[in-house]
């Protein structure tokens, strides 16, 4: 998607179609449709007299040869509530915009930059247009490929004078950052739709390897052999059932002043360690799955697509942090050489583990990845995985669980997730929980039942942490939506690589 700036007049702006917003109870003199000339208005208030235009949240109201305006269309879309204004909501409204239009064989769109909002509301716009112009639709051989937006041009001609005074560079820089945070998501998103007789372990570390390199970042993968030397017990354990050999990726970042990141405050010179789960099919193995839904285990990889996300935006913001991603990749999958209940296998950590049940197998990866990451060097950790069907049961599939043993780092994350709208809450990590997975013939168990599986299985990833600062994100619910939304495709979402992004962007701030 191109995008530009155009500041002529809104009156003026030759477009096929302007996008404006109006809040519920005065939808026509209100948000951006303020700024619209009188004669627009003016219809656009007999529209709400006649109750065809009320601003509720997301309704959209379309006019063809709208009067006073040079565009061929105007969307009007309502904003709902003026006290719920936020960047979340900017970012809903413009993906519900993209997908109204081109859903109509428009190519090309016009916003209406809201002066109130600032850089933020613009880069939230950007962001919600590139969401929205995405469908996951690949291998459809009669898809939606020719309903794209092209186009999407921010039009500032009706800011008010106070508002026009916003530098130009911090438009643009605004507009940059929505689109690399929006691309970002859209690779998370195209990497956990892959199905799994394409997107195996060896293919998850092409895509990070290419994508690193496009990127200007360090990548190495760590094959079967390098694995198994290495003595990464538990992820061996969960891999050595498939077929499909094992990878290890690991990417790093590096601010260009490091020198002076390293000497700067305790949190920019940190080393923060993000790992995601990369599980690429996940049949649990043993354990088997309901035939059910197993399908939707081709998801089981949206941690690792995470973090690779996160790092893809990361490279092209530069934040001063040190950054790394690993990301454990493997299919979980039975054989008469896979890991059975009751086996004992020992970590990376030395740390031994009876297997309880193999669907419980991510926590298995993530334990010696995570202890791979402090060898590194990390001295922050935070990990991604779709972990628990738990965790859907406690906050169904809008919200991410998050846990940690440091509440700093947990509270940094909450902060960043408050600020760019993706919905996380924490759950409790208290060591009562600790007895539900302690074992009588291993040092842990790797499942400690039934009742706060959540709470369990993130606890034993955190082990593995130690006393390393550790937050745990639990995305099982909220890395798919089953459900079409006015702007966002039925599909994967992308959820986390805002707020980590947001979080290591403001380390130090």
């Amino acid at each position: 998607m191109k995008i530009e700036f155009i500041s002529s007049s809104l009156a003026q702006l030759p477009t096929p179609a302007l996008a404006v917003t109006g809040f519920e109870g005065s939808p026509a003199s209100s948000g951006t449709a303020e700024l619209l000339p009188p004669e627009t208005r003016s219809l656009l208030e007999e529209l709400k007299a006649g109750g065809e235009l009320t601003g509720k949240a997301l309704e959209t109201t379309l006019l063809h040869r709208p009067p006073g305006l040079a565009a061929k269309k105007l969307l009007l879309v309502g904003a709902g509530k003026r006290e719920k204004a936020s960047r979340d909501l900017t970012r809903k409204l413009a993906g519900a915009v993209t997908r109204y239009l081109r859903a109509r064989g428009l190519h090309e769109l016009a916003w209406a930059v809201d002066g109130a909002g600032g850089a933020e509301s613009i880069e939230a716009a950007v962001e919600g247009a590139i969401l929205g112009d995405y469908d996951a639709d690949r291998y459809r051989t009669e898809g939606n490929s020719e309903r794209r937006i092209d186009r999407l041009v921010l039009a500032t001609g009706g800011l008010a004078a106070s508002a026009a005074s916003l530098p130009s560079e911090a438009m643009r820089q605004a507009a940059e950052r929505g689109r690399v945070i929006a691309e970002a998501q859209n690779f998370v998103r195209d990497l956990v739709n892959e199905p799994s007789n394409r997107m195996t372990p060896t293919y998850l570390a092409e895509q990070a390897s290419q994508m690193a390199a496009r990127f200007g970042l360090e990548c190495r993968v760590l094959d079967a052999e390098e694995i198994r030397n290495r003595k990464l017990g538990a992820l061996w354990a969960v891999a050595q059932g498939s077929e499909e050999p094992p990878k290890l990726i690991v990417i790093r970042y590096e601010p260009a002043d490091l020198a002076e990141v390293r000497h700067a405050s305790a949190a920019t010179s940190s080393v923060i360690g993000l790992v995601g789960k990369g599980v690429t099919f996940d049949t649990g193995g043993i354990s088997i799955k309901p035939a059910a839904d197993m399908h939707e285990m081709k998801t089981d990889m949206a941690g690792g697509a995470t973090m690779l996300g996160v790092m893809q935006a990361i490279a092209q913001l530069k934040p001063r942090v040190r950054v790394m991603a690993l990301v454990p990749a493997t299919e979980n999958m039975p054989s008469g050489k896979a890991f059975k209940p009751g086996d004992v296998v020992t970590s990376m950590s030395g740390k031994t583990i009876v297997i309880l049940n193999t669907d419980a197998e991510g926590r298995l990866v993530l334990a010696d990845a995570l202890t791979y990451a402090k060898e590194l060097g990390a001295t922050v950790l935070i990990d991604a995985a779709t972990l628990t069907g738990a965790v859907t049961i406690a906050l169904g599939n809008i919200t991410t669980g998050v846990f940690g043993w440091n509440k700093e780092w947990v509270d940094k994350v909450l902060a960043s997730a408050a600020a760019t709208g993706e919905r996380m809450w924490p759950l409790p990590v208290d060591d009562e929980y600790r007895e539900q997975y302690k074992s009588m013939i291993a040092d842990l168990a790797n499942t400690g039942g039934r009742y706060g599986g959540a709470i369990t299985a993130a606890m034993f990833v955190g082990e593995f942490a130690g006393d390393t600062p550790w937050v745990h994100l639990d995305i099982a619910g909220t890395r798919w939506s089953n459900e079409e939304k006015p702007y966002r495709a039925k599909g994967p979402t992308g959820h986390g690589v805002p707020t980590l992004v947001h979080l290591l962007m403001n380390l130090g701030s």
